[in-house]
């Protein structure tokens, strides 16, 4: 009777329990997936590197000899011409060299004339006679190099540009060689501009160069790019600067586009780098069939197109829808969910 009762009352909590028990789970939710058919493979790229605008030579201008500084006639800034008039040494101990030194020349040229004389009356040896004129030479030489000295007391600029500095003042002693003026020079400019080392091996597959400034094309060429890499392995490239451009300064930043022809079969296939895995030392895609699965094709890859893609040179008819990412979450025959594709003007996927 007991054992009756106790099943009695197990019974309804049995039923309340069966009864609360609510659906069988449903399955794992489906991967939601980005498609896309594989691309043609661009056959030429375009890289982008900062550039800076140099003059045509920067020259330090010093004098020839040495002395004190009399006169400095430009200053920092100023434009000056070819052959201009610079900066001019004190000339007092110089011009009294010069005057010395055509003293013992007039000198000598007479007593040379007397000794003629004789010589050719037969009253001088020869060997005297040849004396005599070797050490009047020897004094014209002495004249010249005396002049030449005073000459170079006068520093004049050696082209058309600007005075980028002035390094000495008035009444300073200099010696000969001393950099007294840093001289910009006039005419075509140049550009600089620092490459990595993955665009300097492919030299010879340069198509074109250009450069920008504020969106206004500059007409380049190039001149060289340095054969040995700097302390952060770049290689520095100069362009010439084709015609007068007005607009143009040294220490101005540019851009400059380097085109480069890419060595990819015309028509290949190209698809992004993270569309591809690789199992077992081979290559596959993610294929989605009309049933919205996904199913694993081997494929084959070569190198890079110009815009960074793999190309496939074997596996795919192109015409395939293949997953474009996430492809290590997938399993063979798994079911997905194919996303819509974002439209072009929401960027990003944001709305």
């Amino acid at each position: 009777m007991k054992n009756k009762k106790q099943r009695w009352m197990l019974a309804p909590v049995v039923c309340l329990l069966l009864g609360c028990a609510g659906p069988e789970p449903a399955g794992q939710p489906l991967h939601s997936v980005v498609t896309m058919k594989a691309g043609t493979a661009g056959t030429r790229v375009v890289k982008t590197f900062s550039g800076v605008v140099k003059e045509k030579a920067e020259v330090s201008l010093g004098f020839k000899t040495g002395g004190q500084i009399e006169r400095i006639y430009v200053k920092e800034g100023d434009r000056v011409r070819s052959g201009q008039l610079l900066a001019q040494l004190d000339t007092a101990d110089y011009r009294l060299a010069v005057d010395a030194a055509e003293s013992r020349y007039v000198q000598l040229r007479g007593e040379l004339a007397r000794l003629r004389r004789l010589y050719e009356g037969k009253s001088l040896s020869a060997n005297d006679f040849e004396k005599a004129e070797s050490g009047l030479r020897q004094t014209e030489v002495e004249w010249r190099m005396n002049r030449n000295k005073l000459a170079y007391t006068r520093l004049y600029a050696p082209a058309d540009g600007y005075i980028q500095s002035v390094n000495n003042e008035e009444a300073e002693m200099v010696n000969a060689g001393t950099p007294v003026f840093s001289l910009l020079t006039a005419g075509p400019m140049k550009v600089e501009v620092s490459l990595p080392l993955e665009v300097c091996r492919h030299r010879d597959d340069m198509t074109g160069v250009s450069c920008r400034w504020r969106d206004r094309p500059i007409a380049v060429r190039l001149l060289s790019i340095t054969p040995k890499a700097d302390a952060v392995q770049l290689y520095k490239a100069l362009l010439l600067v084709e015609g007068q451009e007005a607009d143009l300064s040294a220490g101005m930043n540019v851009e400059v586009d380097i085109e480069l022809q890419t060595r990819v079969a015309e028509g290949s296939l190209a698809l992004p780098v993270q569309a591809v895995f690789n199992e077992d030392g081979k290559d596959y895609v993610w294929v989605v069939g009309a049933d919205s699965t996904v199913s694993r094709r081997e494929v084959t890859v070569g190198t890079l197109d110009g815009e960074g893609r793999l190309v496939v040179t074997g596996g795919l008819a192109g015409d395939e829808e293949i997953v474009r990412a996430g492809v290590h979450a997938l399993h063979e025959r798994e079911k997905v969910k194919v996303l819509p594709p974002v439209a072009a003007t929401n960027i990003g996927g944001l709305l």
